[in-house]
């Protein structure tokens, strides 16, 4: 299949881009249906942006509640093994070890 030049129009900063033969078959091989809806500055601003503000290093999957700007709740334990106090993540159930991070470490590298 040929393709040609698309002039196209962002749906951001309504500018008009062209939509080039090779990326279109690019399109076309990576299995995309759709044109793209950005021009690449505002795509490549886009991604800075995602990236920037989700505090990882591009795994984003979805809108993970890991990934919000609140503080995460932390909750008072002592640790199981040296009776350190600690913080942690979760709530402590009965029964259950509680470790503090230098602990849990040694005990997550014996499993």
């Amino acid at each position: 299949m040929s393709f040609e030049d698309k002039t196209l129009t962002c749906s951001d900063c309504n500018n008009s881009f062209t939509f080039s033969a090779e990326e279109q078959e690019q399109f076309q091989q990576r299995g995309y249906t759709n044109e793209p809806k950005r021009c690449p500055e505002c795509r490549q601003a886009r991604k800075s942006d995602r990236f920037s503000n989700s505090g990882n290093s591009g795994n984003s999957y979805g809108n993970n509640s890991y990934n919000s700007s609140s503080p995460r709740q932390m909750f008072p334990a002592v640790c199981s093994d040296c009776g350190k106090e600690t913080s942690v993540p979760f709530e402590p159930r009965q029964g259950r070890p509680v470790y503090c991070s230098d602990c849990y470490r040694k005990v997550r590298v014996n499993r």
